[in-house]
């Protein structure tokens, strides 16, 4: 049994479909990534998988129970960690992991050894009576995580977890997510941050409501089949304009200090030394290079 299973799934906001008619499914014990930007419908669905929006077309189920008929059941074994931090400012990262386990009814016995489980993961335990107000950004991610694991679900949700967090906590973030999974636990989590698709076992890539495409990271950077080159110069953009100006391109992407050259074939080595000395020798450098998921992003966008 898959432990997320979505059919044609449909949500609108009046006049404005958010999610167009989606299909996806989650196994269990999986780490699942829903990748893609903002405003592209990642955040409906995760609140109408944790039955805190109806669907207006289509089903859905978690651990095979229906999210319109099973609401009560659904919460009890599932964790969801919203997009922005929900938590009690003015309380404590003790009082709030405390009112949680009893929000979640996590009897007495248990709730002190889970608290301190979840201590030794999150390394909280030296701020537990700080205010959560008063917390890092990364600390109040990890105590939003804390709370939605309380009650030890089998399936958890996180919604952009590590937007606007510094790298380190990032990654921190991140191991800790794995270990979870390591455990046993099915993960459902979005990001916009599409380098993070290389963390989880399948991704499904979301734009304007509706799936590109979905498969392993690896399986979907192999849609990507013409050929890519990384140039750089003194002036990324001059240079940018300038490839975009060529027949032969198709597609442009700025990447730090460097351009990201989609050709619809491979260009010749008489013709980058044109282009050099068409560019005054802007252009310093070029090589083939291998899509990242970014790049694979990309080229979906400009195919439709």
């Amino acid at each position: 049994m898959n432990a997320i299973e979505v059919h044609d799934f449909k949500k609108n906001y009046g006049s404005i479909e958010a999610v167009k008619g989606i299909s996806i499914s989650v196994r269990e014990g999986e780490l699942f990534g829903l990748i893609g930007p903002d405003g592209a419908g990642k955040t409906t669905l995760m609140r109408a998988i944790c039955t805190l929006l109806v669907p207006d077309g289509g089903t859905i189920l978690v651990q095979g129970r229906d999210v319109r008929a099973e609401v009560m059941a659904i919460r009890a074994l599932l964790g969801y960690m919203p997009q922005r931090f929900s938590l009690y400012q003015d309380l404590s990262v003790e009082q709030n992991l405390d009112f949680f386990a009893d929000i979640f009814g996590v009897p007495d016995e248990q709730k002190e050894k889970r608290a301190r489980q979840l201590y030794e993961f999150s390394r909280l335990a030296p701020f537990k009576k700080r205010k959560a107000g008063a917390l890092s950004g990364g600390m109040k991610q990890k105590l939003a995580l804390s709370c939605a694991l309380i009650h030890t679900p089998k399936v958890l949700v996180l919604d952009e977890p590590t937007t606007g967090v510094d790298p380190v906590s990032r990654e921190e973030f991140w191991e800790i997510v794995q270990s979870l999974q390591k455990e046993g636990t099915t993960i459902f989590v979005s990001t916009a941050y599409l380098d993070e698709a290389d963390k989880c076992d399948r991704v499904a890539l979301m734009h304007l409501g509706k799936i590109v495409t979905t498969g392993t990271p690896a399986e979907v950077r192999k849609t990507f089949v013409k050929p890519l080159f990384q140039v750089s110069g003194k002036d990324v953009r001059a240079l940018r304009r300038f490839f975009a100006s060529l027949p032969h391109v198709e597609t442009t992407q700025l990447f730090g200090d460097a351009v990201h050259v989609v050709f619809d074939r491979a260009p010749s080595d008489s013709e980058w030394e044109r282009w050099r000395s068409d560019t005054k020798e802007n252009l310093e450098g070029w090589s083939a290079r291998a899509p990242s998921m970014e790049d694979v992003f990309f080229e979906f966008l400009a195919e439709k």
